[in-house]
Protein backbone atom coordinates (compact mmCIF):
# COMPACT_ATOMS: atom_id res chain seq x y z
CA UNK A 1 0.00 0.00 0.00
CA UNK A 2 1.35 3.53 -0.82
CA UNK A 3 2.61 5.32 2.24
CA UNK A 4 2.13 8.75 2.43
CA UNK A 5 3.95 11.44 4.59
CA UNK A 6 2.77 15.32 4.93
CA UNK A 7 5.18 17.77 5.67
CA UNK A 8 3.81 21.39 6.95
CA UNK A 9 7.08 23.39 6.79
CA UNK A 10 6.61 27.17 7.44
CA UNK A 11 8.60 30.26 6.37
CA UNK A 12 8.90 33.65 7.81
CA UNK A 13 7.37 35.18 4.65
CA UNK A 14 3.68 36.10 4.28
CA UNK A 15 3.91 39.38 2.03
CA UNK A 16 6.34 38.75 -0.74
CA UNK A 17 4.58 36.34 -3.38
CA UNK A 18 8.07 36.81 -5.40
CA UNK A 19 9.51 34.91 -2.59
CA UNK A 20 6.20 32.45 -1.71
CA UNK A 21 5.78 31.73 -5.29
CA UNK A 22 9.63 30.61 -5.45
CA UNK A 23 9.09 28.60 -2.49
CA UNK A 24 6.34 26.85 -4.01
CA UNK A 25 8.04 26.29 -7.36
CA UNK A 26 10.84 24.65 -5.27
CA UNK A 27 8.42 21.81 -4.20
CA UNK A 28 6.68 21.38 -7.40
CA UNK A 29 9.81 20.27 -9.16
CA UNK A 30 10.65 17.26 -7.07
CA UNK A 31 8.91 14.27 -8.44
CA UNK A 32 6.93 11.95 -6.23
CA UNK A 33 5.78 15.52 -4.22
CA UNK A 34 2.56 16.99 -4.44
CA UNK A 35 2.02 20.53 -3.08
CA UNK A 36 -1.68 20.63 -1.54
CA UNK A 37 -1.91 23.80 0.38
CA UNK A 38 -0.61 27.41 0.32
CA UNK A 39 -1.46 29.50 2.81
CA UNK A 40 0.05 32.93 3.34
CA UNK A 41 -0.85 34.87 6.69
CA UNK A 42 0.23 39.41 5.60
CA UNK A 43 -0.24 40.31 9.08
CA UNK A 44 1.59 37.32 10.53
CA UNK A 45 4.14 37.53 7.59
CA UNK A 46 4.29 33.81 7.94
CA UNK A 47 3.42 31.39 5.02
CA UNK A 48 2.39 27.58 5.82
CA UNK A 49 3.16 24.82 2.81
CA UNK A 50 1.25 21.51 2.72
CA UNK A 51 2.68 18.56 0.46
CA UNK A 52 2.95 15.38 0.58
CA UNK A 53 4.33 12.25 -0.82
CA UNK A 54 6.74 9.25 0.19
CA UNK A 55 9.55 9.10 2.91
CA UNK A 56 12.10 10.00 0.23
CA UNK A 57 10.67 12.04 -2.08
CA UNK A 58 9.16 14.50 0.69
CA UNK A 59 12.71 15.00 2.20
CA UNK A 60 14.18 15.88 -0.96
CA UNK A 61 11.02 18.08 -1.31
CA UNK A 62 11.71 19.66 2.15
CA UNK A 63 15.48 20.38 1.55
CA UNK A 64 14.76 21.60 -1.71
CA UNK A 65 12.15 24.26 -0.33
CA UNK A 66 14.22 24.90 3.00
CA UNK A 67 17.77 25.97 0.12
CA UNK A 68 14.99 28.21 -1.28
CA UNK A 69 13.98 30.09 1.33
CA UNK A 70 17.39 30.59 2.88
CA UNK A 71 18.40 31.97 -0.18
CA UNK A 72 15.56 34.43 -0.23
CA UNK A 73 14.52 35.17 3.30
CA UNK A 74 16.55 37.79 5.09
CA UNK A 75 15.72 37.31 8.92
CA UNK A 76 17.50 40.81 9.69
CA UNK A 77 14.67 42.59 7.75
CA UNK A 78 11.84 40.26 9.06
CA UNK A 79 8.63 41.38 11.43
CA UNK A 80 5.52 39.95 11.94
CA UNK A 81 2.68 38.61 14.75
CA UNK A 82 3.57 34.90 15.37
CA UNK A 83 6.61 33.67 16.97
CA UNK A 84 9.62 32.46 15.00
CA UNK A 85 13.35 32.19 15.16
CA UNK A 86 14.32 31.39 11.54
CA UNK A 87 13.89 32.03 7.92
CA UNK A 88 12.63 28.53 7.48
CA UNK A 89 10.79 28.39 11.26
CA UNK A 90 9.51 24.89 11.62
CA UNK A 91 9.73 21.92 9.28
CA UNK A 92 6.86 18.46 10.63
CA UNK A 93 6.79 15.37 8.85
CA UNK A 94 3.73 14.06 9.80
CA UNK A 95 2.18 10.13 8.93
CA UNK A 96 -0.53 10.42 6.58
CA UNK A 97 -1.24 6.55 5.68
CA UNK A 98 0.61 3.55 6.23
CA UNK A 99 3.31 5.46 7.82
CA UNK A 100 4.73 5.17 11.28
CA UNK A 101 5.67 7.97 13.69
CA UNK A 102 9.26 6.51 14.21
CA UNK A 103 9.57 6.63 9.94
CA UNK A 104 8.51 10.29 10.13
CA UNK A 105 11.37 11.02 12.75
CA UNK A 106 13.80 9.68 10.57
CA UNK A 107 12.64 11.96 7.30
CA UNK A 108 12.87 14.81 10.24
CA UNK A 109 16.57 13.36 11.05
CA UNK A 110 17.56 12.76 7.50
CA UNK A 111 16.25 16.42 6.73
CA UNK A 112 18.30 18.23 9.90
CA UNK A 113 21.07 16.75 9.09
CA UNK A 114 21.19 17.48 5.09
CA UNK A 115 20.32 21.49 6.23
CA UNK A 116 22.76 21.54 8.71
CA UNK A 117 25.99 19.50 6.44
CA UNK A 118 25.33 21.61 3.17
CA UNK A 119 23.38 24.55 3.88
CA UNK A 120 25.07 25.57 7.06
CA UNK A 121 21.74 25.92 9.33
CA UNK A 122 21.59 25.38 13.01
CA UNK A 123 18.50 22.72 13.58
CA UNK A 124 17.06 22.12 16.35
CA UNK A 125 15.12 18.58 16.72
CA UNK A 126 11.43 18.52 18.58
CA UNK A 127 8.44 16.64 19.23
CA UNK A 128 9.03 12.72 18.37
CA UNK A 129 12.26 13.34 16.81
CA UNK A 130 13.61 15.24 20.13
CA UNK A 131 14.99 12.87 23.10
CA UNK A 132 15.94 16.00 25.00
CA UNK A 133 12.86 17.08 27.72
CA UNK A 134 14.09 20.51 28.21
CA UNK A 135 13.55 20.46 23.87
CA UNK A 136 10.80 18.58 23.10
CA UNK A 137 8.08 21.70 22.75
CA UNK A 138 8.39 24.30 19.93
CA UNK A 139 7.42 27.14 22.22
CA UNK A 140 10.63 25.57 24.39
CA UNK A 141 12.45 25.57 21.71
CA UNK A 142 11.66 29.18 20.30
CA UNK A 143 11.30 30.86 23.62
CA UNK A 144 13.45 34.19 23.04
CA UNK A 145 12.75 33.57 19.16
CA UNK A 146 14.87 35.06 16.30
CA UNK A 147 16.25 37.78 18.37
CA UNK A 148 17.18 35.47 21.51
CA UNK A 149 18.60 32.83 19.40
CA UNK A 150 21.81 34.87 19.14
CA UNK A 151 23.01 34.86 22.74
CA UNK A 152 21.22 31.46 23.63
CA UNK A 153 22.35 29.20 20.83
CA UNK A 154 26.08 29.48 22.24
CA UNK A 155 24.76 27.69 25.33
CA UNK A 156 26.09 24.07 25.98
CA UNK A 157 22.45 23.43 26.53
CA UNK A 158 21.59 24.71 22.97
CA UNK A 159 24.18 23.16 20.67
CA UNK A 160 21.87 22.51 17.55
CA UNK A 161 21.22 18.63 17.32
CA UNK A 162 22.93 19.43 13.63
CA UNK A 163 24.53 22.14 11.71
CA UNK A 164 26.66 24.95 13.06
CA UNK A 165 26.53 26.30 16.97
CA UNK A 166 27.07 29.88 15.54
CA UNK A 167 24.17 32.67 15.20
CA UNK A 168 23.27 33.20 11.20
CA UNK A 169 21.85 36.09 10.93
CA UNK A 170 20.32 36.03 7.58
CA UNK A 171 18.84 32.41 8.31
CA UNK A 172 18.69 31.86 11.58
CA UNK A 173 17.76 28.64 13.01
CA UNK A 174 15.04 25.88 12.14
CA UNK A 175 13.14 23.10 13.87
CA UNK A 176 12.17 20.06 12.19
CA UNK A 177 10.61 17.16 13.96
CA UNK A 178 7.47 14.83 14.00
CA UNK A 179 4.28 15.06 15.39
CA UNK A 180 0.80 13.28 14.89
CA UNK A 181 -1.44 14.78 11.74
CA UNK A 182 -3.21 18.21 13.77
CA UNK A 183 -6.61 18.74 12.86
CA UNK A 184 -8.30 22.04 13.10
CA UNK A 185 -11.68 21.66 14.04
CA UNK A 186 -14.38 24.41 14.72
CA UNK A 187 -17.87 23.37 15.95
CA UNK A 188 -21.02 26.35 15.44
CA UNK A 189 -23.10 27.01 18.64
CA UNK A 190 -25.62 29.37 18.01
CA UNK A 191 -24.79 31.25 21.33
CA UNK A 192 -22.64 33.82 22.80
CA UNK A 193 -18.53 33.78 22.84
CA UNK A 194 -18.65 33.32 26.89
CA UNK A 195 -21.23 29.94 26.28
CA UNK A 196 -18.69 28.29 23.82
CA UNK A 197 -15.83 29.10 25.69
CA UNK A 198 -17.76 27.28 28.70
CA UNK A 199 -18.28 24.28 25.96
CA UNK A 200 -14.02 25.06 24.91
CA UNK A 201 -13.18 24.56 29.14
CA UNK A 202 -15.34 21.34 29.65
CA UNK A 203 -13.87 19.36 26.56
CA UNK A 204 -10.27 20.53 26.16
CA UNK A 205 -7.81 18.26 28.11
CA UNK A 206 -6.34 21.31 30.23
CA UNK A 207 -10.10 22.02 31.37
CA UNK A 208 -9.84 24.56 33.79
CA UNK A 209 -6.97 23.94 35.86
CA UNK A 210 -4.91 21.24 36.65
CA UNK A 211 -7.68 20.66 39.41
CA UNK A 212 -10.16 20.98 37.10
CA UNK A 213 -9.16 19.06 33.68
CA UNK A 214 -11.56 18.37 30.50
CA UNK A 215 -12.98 15.45 29.11
CA UNK A 216 -10.98 15.08 26.16
CA UNK A 217 -7.35 13.68 25.41
CA UNK A 218 -5.26 15.88 23.11
CA UNK A 219 -7.79 19.03 22.05
CA UNK A 220 -7.13 22.07 22.50
CA UNK A 221 -9.69 24.48 22.37
CA UNK A 222 -10.87 27.98 22.75
CA UNK A 223 -14.65 29.54 22.48
CA UNK A 224 -15.13 32.52 19.87
CA UNK A 225 -17.36 34.28 18.23
CA UNK A 226 -17.23 34.60 14.24
CA UNK A 227 -19.47 38.31 13.27
CA UNK A 228 -18.99 37.11 9.77
CA UNK A 229 -20.38 33.60 10.31
CA UNK A 230 -23.08 35.38 12.82
CA UNK A 231 -22.37 32.83 15.70
CA UNK A 232 -20.10 31.63 18.20
CA UNK A 233 -17.67 28.70 17.68
CA UNK A 234 -15.66 25.83 19.78
CA UNK A 235 -12.10 26.38 18.20
CA UNK A 236 -10.32 23.28 18.70
CA UNK A 237 -7.15 21.92 17.94
CA UNK A 238 -7.25 17.75 17.84
CA UNK A 239 -3.42 17.10 18.13
CA UNK A 240 -3.89 13.39 17.48
CA UNK A 241 -7.46 12.02 16.11
CA UNK A 242 -6.26 8.09 16.80
CA UNK A 243 -7.11 9.33 20.50
CA UNK A 244 -10.37 11.88 20.27
CA UNK A 245 -11.65 12.24 16.74
CA UNK A 246 -13.62 14.63 15.00
CA UNK A 247 -16.85 13.00 15.50
CA UNK A 248 -15.91 12.28 19.32
CA UNK A 249 -15.25 15.93 19.71
CA UNK A 250 -18.11 17.09 18.09
CA UNK A 251 -20.76 14.60 19.93
CA UNK A 252 -19.06 16.26 23.44
CA UNK A 253 -19.96 19.31 21.93
CA UNK A 254 -23.34 18.92 21.19
CA UNK A 255 -24.12 17.34 24.38
CA UNK A 256 -22.75 20.26 26.23
CA UNK A 257 -24.84 22.17 24.08
CA UNK A 258 -28.24 20.55 24.74
CA UNK A 259 -27.64 20.80 28.57
CA UNK A 260 -26.75 24.11 28.07
CA UNK A 261 -30.09 24.57 25.40
CA UNK A 262 -27.97 25.98 22.46
CA UNK A 263 -28.62 25.25 19.21
CA UNK A 264 -25.50 23.11 17.52
CA UNK A 265 -25.28 24.53 13.53
CA UNK A 266 -22.53 21.87 11.96
CA UNK A 267 -19.13 22.01 12.20
CA UNK A 268 -16.14 23.42 10.11
CA UNK A 269 -12.97 21.57 9.23
CA UNK A 270 -10.33 24.16 8.43
CA UNK A 271 -7.52 22.32 6.17
CA UNK A 272 -7.23 19.11 5.52
CA UNK A 273 -8.26 15.47 6.90
CA UNK A 274 -7.15 12.14 6.52
CA UNK A 275 -9.44 9.65 4.90
CA UNK A 276 -9.14 7.28 8.22
CA UNK A 277 -10.23 10.03 10.62
CA UNK A 278 -13.77 10.74 7.73
CA UNK A 279 -14.07 6.54 8.03
CA UNK A 280 -13.76 6.28 11.75
CA UNK A 281 -16.59 8.60 12.10
CA UNK A 282 -18.60 6.77 9.40
CA UNK A 283 -18.04 3.37 11.77
CA UNK A 284 -18.96 5.70 14.52
CA UNK A 285 -22.63 6.43 12.86
CA UNK A 286 -23.70 3.52 11.47
CA UNK A 287 -22.78 1.77 14.50
CA UNK A 288 -24.96 4.31 16.95
CA UNK A 289 -27.36 4.07 14.17
CA UNK A 290 -27.12 0.43 13.10
CA UNK A 291 -26.87 1.52 9.85
CA UNK A 292 -25.86 -0.76 6.83
CA UNK A 293 -22.96 1.09 4.27
CA UNK A 294 -20.23 -0.62 2.17
CA UNK A 295 -20.10 2.03 -0.34
CA UNK A 296 -17.06 4.52 0.71
CA UNK A 297 -18.32 7.27 -1.28
CA UNK A 298 -22.15 6.64 1.18
CA UNK A 299 -20.16 6.92 4.31
CA UNK A 300 -17.85 9.93 3.27
CA UNK A 301 -21.54 11.71 2.16
CA UNK A 302 -22.95 10.04 5.76
CA UNK A 303 -20.29 12.12 7.94
CA UNK A 304 -20.55 15.25 6.17
CA UNK A 305 -24.83 15.28 6.42
CA UNK A 306 -23.97 14.12 10.61
CA UNK A 307 -21.81 16.72 11.54
CA UNK A 308 -22.78 19.36 9.16
CA UNK A 309 -19.49 20.03 7.51
CA UNK A 310 -20.67 21.36 5.31
CA UNK A 311 -22.29 24.40 7.39
CA UNK A 312 -19.86 27.02 6.64
CA UNK A 313 -18.92 26.13 2.82
CA UNK A 314 -19.64 22.98 1.03
CA UNK A 315 -17.25 20.06 2.39
CA UNK A 316 -16.05 18.78 -1.71
CA UNK A 317 -14.15 15.20 -0.36
CA UNK A 318 -11.63 15.18 -3.33
CA UNK A 319 -10.87 18.86 -1.98
CA UNK A 320 -10.39 18.39 1.91
CA UNK A 321 -9.24 14.58 2.35
CA UNK A 322 -5.73 13.96 1.45
CA UNK A 323 -5.75 10.85 -0.20
CA UNK A 324 -8.42 12.15 -2.53
CA UNK A 325 -6.31 15.11 -3.49
CA UNK A 326 -3.42 13.26 -4.29
CA UNK A 327 -5.10 9.92 -5.65
CA UNK A 328 -3.04 9.83 -9.17
CA UNK A 329 -5.30 9.41 -12.45
CA UNK A 330 -4.04 6.04 -13.93
CA UNK A 331 -2.64 4.84 -10.76
CA UNK A 332 -4.37 0.94 -11.71
CA UNK A 333 -4.07 1.08 -15.69
CA UNK A 334 -4.83 -2.43 -16.12
CA UNK A 335 -7.66 -2.36 -13.59
CA UNK A 336 -8.69 0.63 -15.22
CA UNK A 337 -9.32 -1.01 -18.51
CA UNK A 338 -12.75 -2.04 -20.27
CA UNK A 339 -13.11 -5.26 -20.10
CA UNK A 340 -12.72 -6.16 -23.96
CA UNK A 341 -9.10 -3.81 -24.08
CA UNK A 342 -8.26 -5.78 -20.99
CA UNK A 343 -8.43 -9.53 -22.28
CA UNK A 344 -7.09 -7.96 -25.64
CA UNK A 345 -4.05 -7.03 -24.04
CA UNK A 346 -3.76 -10.43 -21.99
CA UNK A 347 -3.74 -11.92 -25.57
CA UNK A 348 -1.26 -9.90 -26.87
CA UNK A 349 2.47 -10.75 -27.71
CA UNK A 350 3.72 -9.35 -24.63
CA UNK A 351 4.63 -11.26 -21.36
CA UNK A 352 2.90 -8.91 -18.35
CA UNK A 353 -0.17 -8.92 -17.75
CA UNK A 354 -0.16 -12.46 -17.69
CA UNK A 355 -1.87 -15.10 -15.26
CA UNK A 356 -0.90 -13.17 -11.97
CA UNK A 357 -2.73 -10.39 -13.04
CA UNK A 358 -5.42 -12.71 -14.52
CA UNK A 359 -5.50 -14.94 -10.90
CA UNK A 360 -6.19 -11.62 -8.93
CA UNK A 361 -9.08 -10.52 -11.06
CA UNK A 362 -10.87 -14.05 -11.04
CA UNK A 363 -9.94 -14.09 -7.40
CA UNK A 364 -11.67 -10.76 -6.86
CA UNK A 365 -14.58 -11.42 -9.16
CA UNK A 366 -15.39 -14.40 -7.00
CA UNK A 367 -15.93 -12.18 -4.09
CA UNK A 368 -18.03 -9.66 -5.51
CA UNK A 369 -19.74 -12.52 -6.42
CA UNK A 370 -20.14 -13.49 -3.16
CA UNK A 371 -21.47 -10.48 -2.32
CA UNK A 372 -23.62 -9.86 -5.09
CA UNK A 373 -25.72 -12.75 -4.01
CA UNK A 374 -25.73 -11.23 -0.47
CA UNK A 375 -27.21 -7.88 -1.94
CA UNK A 376 -29.84 -9.89 -3.89
CA UNK A 377 -30.99 -11.36 -0.19
CA UNK A 378 -30.61 -8.10 1.86
CA UNK A 379 -33.86 -5.66 1.67
CA UNK A 380 -35.53 -8.69 -0.23
CA UNK A 381 -39.00 -9.53 1.26
CA UNK A 382 -38.80 -12.87 1.56
CA UNK A 383 -35.84 -13.30 2.90
CA UNK A 384 -35.74 -9.96 5.40
CA UNK A 385 -35.61 -12.61 7.73
CA UNK A 386 -32.00 -12.70 6.96
CA UNK A 387 -31.02 -8.85 6.57
CA UNK A 388 -28.79 -9.42 9.83
CA UNK A 389 -27.28 -11.99 8.69
CA UNK A 390 -26.34 -10.68 5.00
CA UNK A 391 -25.34 -7.68 6.76
CA UNK A 392 -22.14 -9.79 8.54
CA UNK A 393 -21.58 -11.48 4.80
CA UNK A 394 -22.16 -8.75 2.13
CA UNK A 395 -19.55 -6.43 4.19
CA UNK A 396 -16.54 -8.51 4.43
CA UNK A 397 -16.71 -10.21 1.05
CA UNK A 398 -17.29 -6.59 -0.56
CA UNK A 399 -14.06 -5.25 1.10
CA UNK A 400 -12.21 -8.53 -0.04
CA UNK A 401 -13.03 -7.49 -3.52
CA UNK A 402 -11.70 -4.33 -3.46
CA UNK A 403 -8.53 -5.63 -1.33
CA UNK A 404 -7.57 -7.93 -5.01
CA UNK A 405 -8.39 -5.45 -7.48
CA UNK A 406 -5.14 -3.02 -6.76
CA UNK A 407 -3.59 -6.66 -7.11
CA UNK A 408 -4.49 -6.72 -10.70
CA UNK A 409 -1.69 -3.73 -11.44
CA UNK A 410 0.65 -4.81 -8.78
CA UNK A 411 1.49 -8.47 -10.23
CA UNK A 412 2.62 -6.56 -13.65
CA UNK A 413 4.61 -3.83 -11.43
CA UNK A 414 6.22 -6.32 -9.35
CA UNK A 415 7.08 -8.37 -12.83
CA UNK A 416 8.56 -4.94 -14.11
CA UNK A 417 10.74 -4.68 -11.53
CA UNK A 418 12.53 -7.85 -12.00
CA UNK A 419 12.53 -7.08 -15.66
CA UNK A 420 14.33 -4.02 -14.39
CA UNK A 421 17.04 -5.77 -12.60
CA UNK A 422 17.46 -7.81 -15.43
CA UNK A 423 18.82 -4.64 -17.55
CA UNK A 424 20.93 -3.21 -14.70
CA UNK A 425 24.81 -3.01 -16.52
CA UNK A 426 27.13 -6.23 -14.85
CA UNK A 427 30.59 -5.17 -15.83
CA UNK A 428 32.08 -5.39 -13.12
CA UNK A 429 31.99 -7.74 -10.05
CA UNK A 430 30.22 -4.95 -8.02
CA UNK A 431 27.31 -4.10 -10.82
CA UNK A 432 27.15 -8.24 -10.86
CA UNK A 433 26.54 -8.20 -7.17
CA UNK A 434 24.10 -5.31 -7.25
CA UNK A 435 22.13 -6.52 -10.25
CA UNK A 436 21.65 -10.27 -8.41
CA UNK A 437 20.88 -8.36 -5.20
CA UNK A 438 18.51 -6.54 -7.25
CA UNK A 439 17.11 -9.70 -8.84
CA UNK A 440 16.81 -11.75 -5.67
CA UNK A 441 14.83 -8.76 -4.55
CA UNK A 442 12.41 -8.55 -8.00
CA UNK A 443 11.93 -12.35 -7.23
CA UNK A 444 10.55 -12.34 -3.60
CA UNK A 445 8.60 -9.13 -4.55
CA UNK A 446 7.04 -10.95 -7.59
CA UNK A 447 5.77 -13.78 -5.19
CA UNK A 448 4.66 -11.46 -2.79
CA UNK A 449 1.84 -10.16 -4.86
CA UNK A 450 0.23 -13.98 -6.05
CA UNK A 451 0.88 -14.86 -2.57
CA UNK A 452 -1.36 -11.85 -1.22
CA UNK A 453 -3.98 -12.79 -3.96
CA UNK A 454 -3.99 -16.28 -2.22
CA UNK A 455 -4.45 -15.23 1.54
CA UNK A 456 -6.87 -12.69 0.57
CA UNK A 457 -9.29 -15.23 -1.40
CA UNK A 458 -8.74 -17.78 0.59
CA UNK A 459 -10.04 -15.56 3.55
CA UNK A 460 -13.57 -15.37 2.16
CA UNK A 461 -14.35 -19.25 2.18
CA UNK A 462 -16.27 -18.86 5.87
CA UNK A 463 -18.32 -15.66 4.14
CA UNK A 464 -19.25 -17.94 1.19
CA UNK A 465 -19.61 -21.32 3.03
CA UNK A 466 -22.64 -19.04 5.03
CA UNK A 467 -23.68 -17.00 1.85
CA UNK A 468 -24.15 -20.83 0.31
CA UNK A 469 -26.42 -22.02 3.24
CA UNK A 470 -28.87 -18.40 3.60
CA UNK A 471 -28.40 -16.74 0.33
CA UNK A 472 -30.93 -16.28 -2.25
CA UNK A 473 -31.03 -19.93 -3.74
CA UNK A 474 -32.14 -18.00 -7.02
CA UNK A 475 -28.71 -16.76 -7.51
CA UNK A 476 -27.21 -20.21 -6.88
CA UNK A 477 -25.36 -20.55 -10.14
CA UNK A 478 -23.49 -17.20 -9.46
CA UNK A 479 -22.19 -18.43 -6.03
CA UNK A 480 -21.11 -21.47 -7.63
CA UNK A 481 -19.29 -19.73 -10.22
CA UNK A 482 -18.17 -17.31 -7.74
CA UNK A 483 -16.66 -20.32 -5.49
CA UNK A 484 -15.10 -21.73 -8.47
CA UNK A 485 -13.54 -18.12 -9.81
CA UNK A 486 -12.13 -18.08 -5.97
CA UNK A 487 -10.74 -21.49 -6.51
CA UNK A 488 -9.24 -21.02 -9.57
CA UNK A 489 -7.63 -17.40 -8.90
CA UNK A 490 -5.86 -19.13 -5.69
CA UNK A 491 -4.52 -21.84 -7.84
CA UNK A 492 -3.44 -19.38 -10.57
CA UNK A 493 -1.67 -17.12 -8.34
CA UNK A 494 -0.10 -20.10 -6.54
CA UNK A 495 1.15 -21.21 -10.01
CA UNK A 496 2.86 -17.88 -10.08
CA UNK A 497 4.28 -17.90 -6.82
CA UNK A 498 6.12 -21.35 -7.96
CA UNK A 499 7.68 -20.29 -11.27
CA UNK A 500 9.40 -17.39 -9.55
CA UNK A 501 10.59 -19.35 -6.75
CA UNK A 502 12.37 -21.26 -9.04
CA UNK A 503 15.24 -18.74 -8.87
CA UNK A 504 14.93 -17.84 -5.37
CA UNK A 505 18.20 -18.75 -3.23
CA UNK A 506 16.96 -18.58 -0.53
CA UNK A 507 16.23 -22.33 0.54
CA UNK A 508 14.28 -21.66 3.75
CA UNK A 509 12.31 -18.87 2.70
CA UNK A 510 11.64 -21.02 -0.80
CA UNK A 511 10.09 -24.22 1.36
CA UNK A 512 8.48 -22.04 3.66
CA UNK A 513 6.32 -20.26 0.53
CA UNK A 514 6.20 -23.97 -0.60
CA UNK A 515 4.30 -25.24 2.40
CA UNK A 516 2.06 -22.17 2.95
CA UNK A 517 0.72 -22.38 -0.98
CA UNK A 518 -0.34 -25.45 -1.09
CA UNK A 519 -2.03 -25.45 2.47
CA UNK A 520 -4.18 -22.77 0.83
CA UNK A 521 -4.49 -24.43 -2.70
CA UNK A 522 -5.72 -27.63 -0.33
CA UNK A 523 -8.22 -25.43 1.69
CA UNK A 524 -9.52 -23.62 -1.24
CA UNK A 525 -10.30 -27.45 -3.06
CA UNK A 526 -12.17 -28.28 -0.19
CA UNK A 527 -13.91 -25.13 0.71
CA UNK A 528 -15.31 -25.16 -2.88
CA UNK A 529 -16.48 -28.81 -2.95
CA UNK A 530 -18.47 -27.73 0.52
CA UNK A 531 -19.79 -24.43 -1.06
CA UNK A 532 -21.11 -26.60 -4.13
CA UNK A 533 -22.39 -29.61 -1.99
CA UNK A 534 -24.28 -26.82 0.29
CA UNK A 535 -25.68 -25.70 -3.00
CA UNK A 536 -26.58 -28.64 -4.65
CA UNK A 537 -28.39 -30.24 -1.30
CA UNK A 538 -31.01 -26.86 -1.32
CA UNK A 539 -33.78 -26.12 -3.99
Amino acid sequence: MKKIIECVPNISEGRDERIINACADAVRAVPGVTLLDVDPGKSTNRTVFTFVGDADSVVEGAFQFAKKAYELIDMTKHSGEHPRMGAVDVVPFVPVANVTTEECVECAKRFGERVGKELNVPIYLYEEASNNPDRKMLKQIRQGEYEGIKDKIYKPEWKPDYGPQEFIPKSGATVTGARFFLIAYNVNILGTKEQAHKIALNVREQGRSADQPGRLKAVKGIGWYVTEYNMAQVSMNLDNYKITPPHIAFEECASDARKMNLAVAGSELIGLIPLEAMLMAADYYIKKENLFLVDEAQKIRLVIERMGLSSISPFIPEKRIIEYMIKEEGAEPLASLTVRNFVELVGARTSAPGGGSVSALIASMGAALGAMVGWMTYGNKKFEHLDAVMRKLIGPLHFKMKELIPLIDADTNAFNDYMTAMKMPKKTEEEQRVRHSKMQEGLKKAITVPFSVMTIADSCWEYMLKMAKDGNISSKSDLEVGAKSLETGIWGAYKNVLINLNNIEDVEYKNDMISKGEAIVKNAEKHCKKVCSILSGRN
